[in-house]
């Protein structure tokens, strides 16, 4: 039976109070980031505060699914940071609590939040969606002078079309002004050209006056008399100065939904699933329809005759139609007549397939967007839960609180989750992905990373040791690692030169033995390498008599002996035998090719180095064994030229 214990209220209240105020941190950078995306639609448009406080009020509703995840991962980075930071993390563990256990109370408190989550995406999320589109589409209707763009016509006045070359947002002049009135009709465009003008609304807010400089106004004139239409010549007007007061309606107006319902983010759960039914069953209509038409797509060919016509049929039955021959009887006039129907009849074909083309692409991508935004109501809310065990985790492993490593460490995990998840949806929204595949690639790459910090962070495994995994690289490259030895502060007893003399003999008769009888500078057998036990007991001998000489002389007071003894190379005792120590795993190497040439050439490359090493011990025992040798029988010692360099 579940218990609440006073560690988990101490816990809960740690992470809780973090929960709230990283919570509102997270919701107010998102809304910020999310804010520039329309930040055009608000600069000087006039709004009252209702209308911005709406503005951010739904799009504070919005964005709060995606908060949950973001703060969840931070609060509790933070709250196991600091638990590891004062040791209460320790003393938790050593009453014999495991980290799960402490976990028990987050877990539940993590998953109502991800409950929550995903009531906001079914409930309150579609609902804001539309009252926020439906704000925005308003606002974007409000004041024109501030949404004319350069370079393309704005139909947002009533009866005009207005084209704006150049715009000064600072002085707020229209350069290479261009305006189609059409306030009767096509007939009776009015077309009027001007080097510069200003828009400006009248203070009721309902209508535009239009300042024109350096311009003229061309506009066809007809009138009607007697019910028969008289047309007259076009009227032609040259100003310096023009003024046009144009109808429009500049108070903040709501504009109806129309189809923002439609819209897969407006639909719940149980909506979409149903409203995709429909839409596949619409697709498939209309992509039978098409095929049946392109079935039924015939070429009429002209001037031919009856019997010609006949001929043509019959053969088409028999597929055995020779265009060719028909062609060929007629005329060249006609020829090329039929040539240029035909190349008609084909342009028309090739623009009803585009259109049926682009046609479906639109009906696909609905459907497409209908199965991303199911998917997507459980991703968000089930990232909140592997966010949780990523973040504690690793608060666990690091054990480093405060605002500092946790945000820098969840920025990233963020970053990396928001980049595989929009990948994926761009992907799968282009049809270049699959749905699933594009929607589950930021849950299917982080859920792996929760699981295995998990299991580390429970286990006290090492995740983050800078040097173990230099060491593993070292290994793995093949790079050599120096010895650095010191004279010790304390010493208690002097080493024993002479046996140490005689053990480097003995090291130094069995190297020489061990080169004459292994020939390291040939190429090895790939088949003894990767499938067949190859540890070299010798080397590994020679290197556990090395080491003990070397630990014994390293109590020396004698700067000339340390010296020596950090000239001795660290020997690796199998990597020039075999890749790895376990037999299955040489043989998986070698049987893939390319990881089999990686690791065949670092191990002719651990034979080679092995070769120098042997060398380079002989060459310091050479040295070293007659220093040692004197040592121990406490004779005087004449300093060598290499002392003199000390």
């Amino acid at each position: 039976m579940f218990r609440i214990k006073k560690l988990d209220i101490f816990i809960a209240k740690q992470f809780a109070l973090l929960f709230v105020a990283t919570f509102f941190i997270c919701q107010f950078v998102l809304m910020m980031q999310f804010l520039w995306r329309y930040v055009d639609e608000l600069i000087g448009k006039g709004l009252s505060l209702e209308v911005m406080a709406q503005f951010f009020w739904y799009m504070g509703l919005m964005l709060m699914p995606q908060a949950f995840p973001l703060a969840i991962l931070l609060s509790s980075l933070i709250a196991f940071g600091n638990l590891g930071e004062s040791s209460e993390l320790t003393a938790i563990k050593a009453a014999g609590i495991s980290l799960m256990q402490a976990f028990r109370s987050l877990i539940v408190i993590v998953t109502a939040i991800a409950c929550i989550s995903f009531f906001f995406q079914e409930v309150v999320g579609p609902k804001a969606f539309v009252s926020f589109r439906q704000l925005l589409i308003s606002m974007k209707q409000k004041n024109p002078e501030v949404e004319i763009p350069e370079g393309i016509f704005y139909d947002g006045i009533p009866g005009s079309n207005l084209y704006v070359q150049k715009k000064d947002m600072d002085t707020g002049m229209l350069y290479g002004i261009m305006i189609y009135r059409m306030n009767s009709g096509y007939e009776d465009a009015a077309v009027i050209l001007a080097d510069s003008g200003r828009i400006q609304a009248t203070a009721e807010k309902k209508h535009l006056l239009l300042t024109l400089y350096s311009g003229e106004w061309f506009e066809n004139m007809r009138q009607s008399g007697l019910g028969v239409a008289a047309t007259v010549p076009y009227r032609r007007e040259t100003f310096s100065t023009k003024r046009i007061v144009l109808d429009f309606d500049g108070d903040f107006n709501m504009v109806e939904m129309g189809g923002i319902s439609t819209d897969a983010r407006a639909k719940g759960m149980g909506r979409i699933l149903h409203d995709l039914d429909s839409i596949r069953e619409f697709n498939d209509s209309v992509g039978h329809q098409f095929y049946h038409d392109a079935k039924r797509m015939t070429f009429d060919i002209p001037f031919i005759g009856k019997a010609d016509s006949l001929k043509a049929v019959k053969e088409a039955m028999s597929d055995k139609t020779d265009i060719d021959s028909i062609y060929l009887k007629l005329a060249a006039a006609k020829k090329q007549q039929v040539v240029t129907i035909a190349a008609n009849d084909v342009r028309m074909a090739m623009g009803d397939m585009e259109f049926k083309v682009d046609y479906s692409e639109a009906l696909n991508r609905e459907d497409r967007t209908h199965q991303m935004e199911a998917i997507n109501k459980v991703t968000l809310s089930l990232s909140c839960l592997i966010f949780f065990f990523i973040g504690a985790p690793l608060g666990a492993i690091i054990r480093k609180g405060g605002l500092g490593v946790p945000v820098i460490i969840s920025v990233l995990v963020f970053i990396i989750f928001y980049i595989l998840d929009n990948t994926g949806m761009k992907m799968a929204r282009d049809d270049n992905w699959t749905v699933w595949f594009g929607k589950l690639l930021g849950t299917a790459v982080l859920t792996p990373v929760a699981v295995f910090f998990t299991y580390k962070a429970n286990n006290d495994s090492v995740v983050f040791n800078i040097d173990l995994y230099k060491s593993i690289l070292m290994r793995m490259l093949g790079l050599r690692t120096k010895r650095n030895i010191t004279r010790k502060e304390v010493i208690i007893e002097d080493p024993k030169y002479t046996m140490d003399a005689r053990m480097l003999k003995n090291v130094d008769m069995e190297v020489r033995i061990y080169t004459e009888q292994h020939h390291l500078l040939r190429w090895p057998n790939p088949i003894k390498v990767f499938f067949r036990p190859g540890d070299d007991h010798e080397i590994e001998t020679i290197n556990e008599v090395l080491e003990m000489a070397i630990e014994d002389l390293s109590y020396t007071r004698n700067n000339y002996v340390l010296m020596k003894l950090n000239q001795y190379p660290v020997i690796a005792t199998h990597a020039h035998t075999r890749p790895f120590r376990r037999k299955w795993l040489n043989t998986a190497i070698g049987l893939f090719l390319p990881t089999g040439i990686f690791f065949y050439i670092r191990m002719i490359r651990f034979r080679i180095r092995l070769y120098r090493d042997l060398q380079n011990i002989l060459r310091v025992n050479k040295k070293l064994i007659p220093r040692a040798e004197q040592l121990g029988a406490g004779e005087k010692i004449e300093p060598t030229d290499d002392e003199f360099l000390l």
